[in-house]
C-alpha cells in the first residue's frame, strides 16, 4: 500500500486510525506498568490492543514515543488540571484551599485500586526515572505545582520562589506520595493508617492540620535551624 494511502487512513474514522491509536494507548499502560520502560515490548501492547505488530511504530514512531504519551496521560489521569484548578480557585482563604487541595490529593491517591495502571505507572517512575521523565514534569507536574506553590506562598505571604514555600510544599507532597506507592504495605505496617480505619475526609483533615501549623511555624521563623 502507498504511504499517501496509510496517511489518510489516520485521519478517517477507520478502525485502523484513531480508534487504534487510543487502544494502543489502553494497552500500554498496564504493560509499562507491570514490565517497565525497558521490560516493555511493542509486540505485546499491539498484541493486548488487537493490532498489528507495526501499529506501534505507525501510530506512536516507536516505543519511545507511546511510553511519553503514556506517562503523561497516568498522570492526567491521576490528577487532573482543571481538578486542582477549581480546588485551588481563589475565591476561598488561601487556607481553605490548601484543605481541599490535600483533600483532592487524598481521595485520588486512596481510590486508585492493585489493578491501577496509573498509579503503578507513576509510582515506578518516580522511583526509577526514565529519560522520558522530563516531558512528564515539563507538560504535567510543572503546571500543577505551580498551583500548589501559589496556594503555600499566599498562606505564608512570600513570593512563589521562596525557598520556605518548596520546603513547606515537599512536606505537604510527601505523605501522599507513600500513600501512591505502598499505601497497601504501610497499611500493613501500620495498620491504623488503612482504609477501613480512617476516612479520605479525615485523614485529609489531619494532614492539613499538621501541613498548616508547619506552614504556620515556617513563616513565624520558628522552623528555622
Amino acid at each position: 500500500m502507498a504511504r499517501g494511502a496509510r496517511r489518510s487512513s489516520v485521519s478517517g474514522p477507520r478502525p485502523d486510525g484513531a480508534a487504534t491509536r487510543a487502544s494502543l494507548l489502553e494497552a500500554a499502560g498496564p504493560v509499562f506498568a507491570e514490565h517497565g520502560f525497558d521490560g516493555a515490548t511493542a509486540k505485546e501492547i499491539a498484541l493486548r490492543a488487537g493490532a498489528n505488530a507495526a501499529a506501534v511504530n505507525y501510530h506512536f514512531g516507536g516505543i519511545a514515543p507511546l511510553y511519553a504519551e503514556v506517562l503523561a496521560e497516568a498522570h492526567r489521569r491521576l490528577v487532573n488540571y482543571q481538578a486542582l484548578a477549581r480546588a485551588a480557585s481563589v475565591d476561598t482563604d488561601p487556607k481553605d484551599r490548601l484543605r481541599r487541595l490535600i483533600g483532592l490529593l487524598v481521595r485520588v491517591v486512596r481510590s486508585q485500586g492493585d489493578a491501577s495502571w496509573p498509579a503503578k505507572l507513576i509510582a515506578r517512575e518516580l522511583v526509577s526515572p526514565t529519560p522520558h521523565f522530563e516531558r512528564l514534569r515539563r507538560e504535567e507536574l510543572e503546571p500543577k505545582k505551580a498551583l500548589v506553590f501559589g496556594v503555600i506562598a499566599e498562606i505564608m505571604g512570600v513570593s512563589t520562589d521562596h525557598p520556605l514555600v518548596a520546603q513547606a510544599a515537599l512536606s505537604i507532597m510527601a505523605p501522599c506520595f507513600m500513600l501512591l506507592i505502598a499505601e497497601k504495605r504501610l497499611s500493613e505496617v501500620i495498620p491504623p493508617l488503612g482504609r477501613g480505619h480512617v476516612s479520605n475526609e479525615r485523614l485529609a483533615a489531619r494532614l492539613a492540620a499538621f501541613a498548616l501549623g508547619g506552614i504556620a511555624q515556617l513563616a513565624s521563623g520558628e522552623g528555622e535551624a
